[in-house]
């Protein structure tokens, strides 16, 4: 997936003309090791892959939330069966969604996002749950939920509520927002020595006060844009799938490396056009908790 995403990338980006090097070099990232210079070099270190989440929640099920689930599904599971799923997101499958989104498509318009990917999922063999409010700072997470929750959000006013729902483990990754960075990737862990308060505070981005301009708020009535589509539309964004996938991919090894005793990243920066000069942080020493997991299948 990783591959393919970065293939993607690069045509696109050659196309565009406007990057000389790319398509004349070599491109790629270790998953395992995102902060090694040399992603072909072997790690002797490298723990073989032995373990899958069982139990994870997903918050906001737009462009990163579908990549997420895609990027669940190719993972090597001996058996679905008893693979839960929570999938939480209030909006509704739009036009504008089968463009940005990577597993919507134009049968599932009008469809809740929850239920066209809660079937989706299921059909895959993946038990699902759906939760259809928002998430903000009210929202805390029950003894019960899954531990782990993967974070898609695009608004700061989400992501500062990441810590009060008291997972103990949230993998988050944000998107650039407009044409000039949309090919920029940010991933957090959370809990982290910064609070979500203090890495999003503020930071609201322009766009979203163009969202709520008379133009764009009559295309959100209308339903021929989602919110996402019209906060892409208002900052002149490109929707690239490939970016998406790209980021699902380091969201889903930050999981992996936990259920194996590896520290996981506090930060990464990645920007497409130049991937080999991303930066990556990693934290002390994992968080100390039974995520849940079931083996990988044996060839």
């Amino acid at each position: 997936m990783l591959a393919a995403a970065l293939a993607v990338s690069e045509a696109f980006f050659h196309v565009q003309g406007k990057t000389a090097i790319v398509g004349r070099r070599s491109v790629g990232l270790s998953l395992w090791r995102p902060d090694a210079a040399d992603w072909l070099a072997p790690d002797p270190a490298a723990t073989p892959l032995q373990f899958l989440p069982s139990q994870l929640w997903l918050i906001g099920l737009g462009h990163l939330g579908q990549a997420f689930l895609w990027a669940l599904m190719l993972l090597p599971y001996a058996e679905t069966d008893g693979i839960s799923l929570v999938l939480q997101d209030v909006d509704t499958i739009t036009p504008s969604t089968e463009s940005t989104s990577i597993l919507s498509d134009a049968t599932m318009v009008g469809e809740k996002k929850t239920r066209a990917m809660a079937a989706w999922a299921e059909r895959r063999g993946f038990s699902t749950a759906i939760v259809e409010r928002l998430f903000d700072s009210t929202f805390r997470r029950a003894e019960t939920d899954p531990p782990i929750a993967l974070c898609g959000l695009d608004n700061a006013v989400g992501r500062m509520a990441l810590d009060s729902a008291a997972f103990p483990l949230v993998v988050e990754a944000g998107l650039g927002r407009d044409h000039r960075n949309f090919q920029t990737i940010r991933l957090h862990t959370l809990p982290a020595t910064r609070s979500a308060a203090e890495i999003w505070g503020g930071t609201e981005a322009t766009a979203d006060g163009l969202a709520h301009m008379p133009a764009y708020e009559r295309l959100l009535e209308t339903g021929k844009l989602d919110p996402c589509g019209v906060t892409l539309l208002a900052g002149k964004a490109v929707g690239a799938p490939f970016v998406g996938a790209t980021a699902a991919t380091l969201v889903i090894a930050e999981v992996l490396r936990f259920l194996h005793g590896e520290p996981v990243s506090q930060l990464i920066d990645l920007d497409l056009r130049s991937p080999d000069a991303r930066f990556a942080m990693r934290r002390d020493a994992p968080p100390d908790f039974n995520p849940g997991y079931v083996p990988v299948r044996t060839w």
